[in-house]
């Protein structure tokens, strides 16, 4: 695998400034077996669309989420963020800063965090931050950034990720079908973390962020893209889907290497044998393998939700972490350790307690 890559930003701190106090997430009961939806999709396009059966082989997908016809992406997030609340026993003006963190928005503007904090009840300052598949780790950068200024004590982090709106269904040749292939996998989900201030007197381990890097390759941009609703493409419906180059987007991934993860394991001092669980953002079983040989990662480390829950973009780092306290692998105490890579491309990892 290639060396660190220059574009790197490590941070690193003596001590916690910021903890992840919390963590809730809401999957649609609706689900959709990727073998129906191959299904359908070959009865819609035949002679195009490949016999059914071959997404699901190759990615190891079997089930998506579905949000409802009604609801838009801020409402996975709102859902997300209430149980989040009421675990917590938080009331609306505990929160001092809403971040809305996920690939997915209600519309171009204004920011959805202004729709999530109206049906939240919020009245504090918010805003959105975006990096695709990365947005909630993102997210956990800027929190614990501003954090550490002390301009803020409690940090709602809020996503809703909603990709099946972006599905094609109709693909007029075999260019178009491999190139969209990558969304039939793609699921509907909501996730509120809540960021809080690190105890100042919390003993020699403390809870709390460790350590944190990120690194991009952005000459890569172009291998996925939404690219409907912006400048470039502000009314071409055909634009409004994805388009992805699935076997180029894993490549680029291999080539940014295992680094930015293991400087930041380093910098926090610790091992793999420190580390109760690494949550790894997932687009297919295969590019989990990926993780684990590249890291030279135990595969117990890691929980596999890809399977049963599809790729949930930037919900799927606070699912992981759901999962594993509701089995029993992540306790108070323990140490997770984040991995995101996502589109554009970018990957970043950060080392936390919890």
């Amino acid at each position: 695998m290639p060396a660190a890559l220059p574009s790197a930003r490590v941070r690193s701190a003596p001590a916690p400034v910021a903890v992840l106090a919390g963590v809730e997430v809401h999957l649609p009961e609706r689900t959709v077996a990727v073998a129906d939806a191959e299904r359908r999709l070959t009865e819609r396009n035949p002679g195009v669309a490949p016999p059914p059966g071959m997404v699901e082989r190759l990615t190891g997908v079997r089930t998506v989420h579905l949000l409802p016809d009604d609801w838009q992406a801020s409402d996975l997030a709102v859902a997300a963020a209430e149980k989040l609340l009421a675990a917590q026993g938080l009331r609306t003006d505990d929160v001092d800063l809403l971040l809305f963190a996920s690939a997915s928005q209600d519309m171009v503007e204004p920011a959805t965090a202004h729709i999530v904090a109206q049906k939240l009840g919020l009245r504090c300052p918010v805003m959105d931050v975006k990096n695709a598949c990365n947005s909630v780790l993102n997210a956990f950068e800027v929190a614990e950034a501003l954090i550490g200024t002390g301009r803020y004590a409690t940090v709602l982090v809020a996503s809703g990720e909603a990709p099946s709106r972006a599905v094609r269904w109709d693909v007029p040749d075999r260019a178009t079908y491999l190139r969209s292939a990558a969304g039939y996998t793609m699921s509907d989900g909501g996730a509120a973390v809540l960021v809080r201030a690190a105890s100042p007197d919390a003993g020699p381990a403390p809870a709390g962020i460790l350590a944190s890097a990120f690194a991009a390759e952005s000459g890569h941009w172009s291998i996925g893209t939404l690219p409907g609703g912006g400048t470039t493409h502000p009314r071409d419906l055909d634009r409004t889907y994805f388009d992805i180059d699935g076997g180029r987007l894993r490549e680029a991934f291999l080539a940014l290497g295992p680094a930015t993860v293991l400087d930041v394991l380093g910098r926090a001092g610790l091992t793999w044998d420190d580390v109760a669980l690494v949550a790894v953002h997932q687009v297919a079983v295969t590019y989990l393998r990926d993780v684990h040989e590249a890291l030279g990662l135990p595969p117990e480390k890691t929980l596999l939700t890809v399977a049963d829950h599809g790729n949930l973009a930037s919900v799927t780092l606070p699912l992981q972490l759901v999962r594993a306290q509701e089995q029993g692998r992540l306790e108070p105490g323990d140490v997770v350790v984040l991995v995101g890579l996502a589109g554009g491309i970018s990957i970043g990892a950060m080392a936390v307690r919890m």
